[in-house]
């Protein structure tokens, strides 16, 4: 779903159009999340929905593990291009001058001189800091997180992530997912990794349901808010925000794993969905966090964020690993790269697969993250191989025989991460 600067931050937005079978008034919805995005919860704290106060304490750990020009690399090329963050992070000559909360500044000093830069404490480890890796085990010692994307069963209709044509098989990109993950589970074991699936079923991870959610969505929500659309703002606080909210913290609190795959597919807009015309275009991109938007960074939490992202330095993992991912995906489907024309991404790395985006997950997540769009659902191609289910061994599919799409694209992820990892950590003798 094309979502302007400002809702990207608060979901796993679709460069395409969702499947829309029972929420006609999306527009007005998403300009009400808008509405509501950055609003102040807390004395001198301005944040987004849903998310508490920082604490900017973290920030200590952080002198002296940047020079000067590679923070301002960083922050210019992948985090807050076009000086985003000009209002927020002023940028001197021995120091970072960073704003918090309010009009309270606190100073974070660069490198001196020669001197190698501090790392900052955390939990994942690059691949370059793994051993050696066993023959045939390239991912041995490696732990990873799936997250399959949005929800499936009962809640597909309800995320929007839906759609059927006539009696035929419904295609739900949740249970589309869960079913790829399980398969890259199984890849990635037999190359040795150590594999966590965020979610196992159709369910949410978060206790909250849109009825619990519905007085924080009316707090935030304009007076003139109707009752039917703020029954569907609560819908997206539950699914857009609460759930990857609850995922986040599974991942930093509890697995800590050493990389995390966020598996989606993509969709492209229709004028019609309950009279699907499928579109000619199928395509793949990967994303990796970064280029927030200067009205993003105006709410706390997500210059807490970024800034988290940047001195954590996840972009120096993720970026190599997700281009040698994609990379290695889109040798398996064929499929050509995805072009944005939109402000809220930039192109990064060597790949024309690879943009960074700020998104919810890849922003909490602490950790490098791949962040997969691969194949649009609402193309025939598509939706016709989702009609043949998932088998073992090759069918013909438009004159040529391939795999299923779950067993293809499970295979493109995990032959990546072998891939990756074969070449970025320490080599033995040959």
């Amino acid at each position: 779903m094309q979502m302007n600067r400002e809702a990207t931050s608060v979901g796993q937005a679709r460069t395409g159009r969702s499947f829309k079978l029972q929420l006609p008034n999306s527009r007005q919805l998403l300009a009400l999340l808008l509405a509501c995005f950055s609003v102040t919860n807390h004395a001198h704290a301005k944040t987004s929905p849903l998310a508490p106060a920082p604490d900017w304490g973290w920030l200590e750990e952080c002198k002296g593990t940047f020079s000067r020009t590679e923070f301002l690399q960083a922050l210019e090329n992948i985090y807050a291009p076009e000086s985003a963050a000009a209002a927020w992070v002023e940028v001197g000559e021995t120091a970072a001058r960073i704003r918090t909360s309010g009009d309270t500044w606190v100073e974070v000093p660069f490198v001196n001189g020669n001197t190698a830069p501090l790392d900052i404490k955390r939990y994942w480890r690059r691949a370059s800091e793994l051993g050696v890796a066993p023959p045939g085990k390239p991912l041995a010692g490696v732990h990873v997180a799936i997250d399959p994307g949005h929800l499936g069963g009962e809640w597909a209709r309800m995320e929007e992530r839906f759609f059927q044509v006539k009696k035929s098989l419904p295609v739900a990109e949740g249970d589309l997912t869960l079913a790829v993950a399980r398969k890259v589970k199984t890849a990635l074991e037999r190359y040795g990794a150590t594999v966590v699936l965020l979610r196992k079923s159709a369910r949410p991870l978060t206790s909250e349901r849109p009825r619990t959610l519905r007085p924080a969505a009316a707090a935030e929500a304009p007076p003139t808010t109707t009752p039917d659309k703020l029954n569907h703002l609560s819908e997206l606080y539950f699914y857009r925000i609460s759930e990857i909210r609850a995922r986040a913290q599974l991942v930093n609190d509890k697995i800590r794993p050493d990389v995390v795959l966020c598996l989606h597919f993509n969709a492209e807009e229709w004028s019609e969905p309950e009279k699907p015309v499928f579109v000619p275009r199928n395509h793949l991109h990967a994303l990796v966090n970064g280029c927030y938007g200067a009205k993003e960074l105006e709410s706390d939490d997500i210059r807490a964020d970024m800034l988290s992202q940047l001195y954590g330095r996840v972009a120096e993992e993720a970026l190599p690993l997700s281009e040698a991912v994609v990379e290695t995906l889109a040798e398996n489907t064929g499929l050509p790269p995805y072009t944005y024309f939109s402000k809220n991404v930039i192109r990064v790395g060597a790949s024309p697969y690879l943009y960074a985006r700020n998104l919810l997950a890849n922003r909490l997540y602490r950790v490098p993250t791949v962040f997969l769009e691969p194949y649009v659902m609402n193309s025939s191609p598509v939706w016709s191989r989702v009609q043949l289910g998932d088998y073992t061994g090759l069918k013909q599919v438009d004159g040529e025989r391939r795999p299923s799409l779950v067993a293809e694209y499970a295979r493109g992820v995990a032959e990546g991460m072998a891939r990756y990892y074969s070449q970025a950590r320490p080599q033995g003798p040959q």
